[in-house]
């Protein structure tokens, strides 16, 4: 048994399968994902898991060279962004419409799911190499 690290087998699967300049997203119980875009759906019920606890998980695992967010979260959610950018420092990122974050996520590679319910908490991230 795995004692460390992402233990959902579906999520470990896709973040190990990740290669350079691949995107993936992590989103709130809202955000909807296009179809055919697979998705690990952690959401148990409202708040459960975090946003929080989802990425913390994630980043332990994923070298990260770029990230999107909708430019909302600033106004909407700071206490989100704030983390983000906490989580990331120095990574580049770009702030964009939701609409077109919306819009963008048709090409990432999967989306996990959270129990989040704040508006906005919902980050494209793209995968870097470790050397």
């Amino acid at each position: 048994m795995k004692k460390k690290g992402v233990l959902n087998a579906q999520l470990a699967g896709y973040i190990a399968g990740l290669a350079h300049k691949e995107c993936f997203m992590i989103t709130d119980a809202g955000m909807p994902i296009p179809k055919g875009v697979p998705v690990v759906d952690l959401a148990v019920c409202g708040g459960v898991p975090t946003f929080r606890q989802v990425m913390d998980a994630v980043l332990g695992e994923v070298a990260v060279e770029h990230y999107t967010v909708a430019k909302e979260i600033g106004e909407h959610n700071p206490v989100i962004w704030s983390y983000i950018q906490e989580k990331l420092p120095g990574v580049s990122h770009e702030m964009i419409d939701h609409v077109d974050l919306k819009e963008m996520s048709q090409q990432i590679k999967f989306a996990v799911r959270t129990g989040e319910f704040t508006p906005y908490p919902n980050v494209i991230l793209q995968a870097a190499v470790v050397y």
